[in-house]
């Protein structure tokens, strides 16, 4: 505070030369950080950090809690032979059984060193776009041919179309283009759906930014093939959505005026059920099939609590889809934070990750001094929905049948061979050597 409101004696900061200071303390209910057990206390555990890996973290619980997902990653073929430290699709294997069946967490190590990377990698905070691009395509290279051949398409691909039309001439020029979320592949005609936070105060605002119509005229005029230069509307619409839709929010941005890259800290506020056949189809293309409900459930939370040039990354998630988007008000909501899993109430998992500026309360509220507010440097940076007509078949039931019987043999012959060094470890004061 500048010391010039300070000593105003209209701001009430200071009376009879002094100025006191109130601090509000609160009790934890769990008493011991260390001691929480998670998965005594929500059924699920958490995942180990190596250093800098909570991104990834986040990352892979979301995408283990859509079961259909699971499943799939379950019955992509791999053998004894294979080696999960040299082998993707086999480490998530084994990442995925550990977390559905473990009673403590789980380390990533195993998953780290198929992608390539050493110790030095897990002290680096990657790109989670490019992480989740590479995860992807290793695992779609492995499904062709297989009984789940083109999952990750069926869950995470939509279509929109770009699109040009002349005003005084009859001619249109279409493209039609594939989206993947979060999860894309490096081609020409596959993109990131992104969508803008900065001047857009919800998700609503950003689809409606996303499809605006921009006007080509004057030196930015269309060049129509045999009509030559034309004013002309150019823009995009929707021809369908994934079942699973992830949403990346731009809350990092290159800053040209400073150049130099920012977070957007700005309040951006998302529904529990997203609507994206609102005010008539406004986001879909004329050849959308418009028998399709899109109506959307929010499923998962990402969070980025931290500046830009680092910071730390933890999920909130949904596990089970209620009947009712209502429900999310007392139905089961987990923090994934690391190691650590924790319920949450809904203040906490929602409307404190929509950013912005928060007002501490006055503590002299008699005197006329301005309410001191504080940017909130946690919010929301991807946003996963499940549409409702798909949420029985995504948000399915996955136990050992689906998993290889190799795979069971080997985790559980792993987790004996654990257990026995834990206990000659625990024993080993009654033993001397002589």
């Amino acid at each position: 505070m500048p010391l010039g409101e300070l000593y105003d004696p209209s701001r009430g900061f200071l009376v009879n030369d002094t100025c006191v200071v109130e601090a509000d303390v609160a009790v934890r209910k769990v008493a011991d950080y260390w001691s929480h057990d998670s998965k005594k206390e929500t059924g699920y555990v958490g995942l180990k950090n190596q250093g800098a890996t909570c991104y990834m973290n986040s990352l892979l619980q979301t995408l283990y809690h859509i079961p259909y997902f699971r499943k799939a990653v379950y019955h992509m073929p791999t053998t004894e032979n294979d080696m999960p430290t040299g082998s993707i699709p086999l480490a998530l294997q084994s990442l995925f059984y550990k977390l559905q069946y473990s009673d403590t967490s789980v380390a990533t190590k195993e998953l780290t060193k198929s992608f390539g990377w050493d110790t030095y990698d897990s002290f680096m905070q990657h790109d989670v776009q490019e992480l989740n691009r590479v995860l992807c395509e290793k695992l779609e290279d492995k499904m062709k041919g297989t009984v789940v051949e083109g999952t990750i398409q069926q869950l995470f691909e939509g279509h929109h179309m770009n699109y040009i039309e002349c005003i005084n001439v009859d001619y249109k020029s279409t493209r039609k283009e594939s989206f993947y979320g979060t999860v894309f592949k490096v081609t020409t005609m596959t993109r990131l759906l992104k969508l803008d936070v900065k001047g857009c105060k919800d998700v609503y605002a950003s689809f409606d930014k996303y499809v605006e119509v921009e006007c080509l005229e004057g030196d930015n005029r269309y060049h129509a093939e045999q009509f030559g230069l034309q004013d002309a509307r150019k823009g995009v619409l929707f021809i369908d959505f994934p079942p699973v839709l992830q949403l990346q929010l731009k809350r990092f941005e290159y800053d040209f005026m400073r150049d130099t890259m920012v977070k957007i800290n700005d309040r951006y506020e998302f529904p529990l059920q997203l609507d994206l056949d609102r005010e008539d189809g406004k986001y879909l293309s004329p050849e959308a099939d418009r028998s399709v409900r899109n109506l959307y459930t929010l499923h998962s939370v990402l969070v980025h609590s931290g500046g830009v040039h680092g910071g730390h990354y933890y999920a909130y998630i949904r596990p089970t889809l209620s009947d009712q988007c209502i429900y999310w008000y007392w139905s089961s909501r987990f923090k994934f934070d690391d190691e650590r899993v924790t319920k949450e109430d809904v203040k906490r998992a929602l409307e404190e990750q929509y950013g912005g500026e928060e007002e501490l309360p006055q503590t002299n509220p008699g005197f006329n001094n301005t309410p001191f507010k504080f940017t909130k440097y946690s919010n929301a940076y991807m946003l996963v929905y499940i549409r409702e007509s798909d949420k029985d078949k995504i948000i399915c039931n996955v136990d050992e049948k689906d998993i290889a019987e190799h795979l069971r043999i080997r985790l559980k012959k792993e987790q004996e061979e654990k257990e026995q060094k834990r206990k000659e470890k625990a024993e080993a004061h009654l033993y001397t050597v002589i």
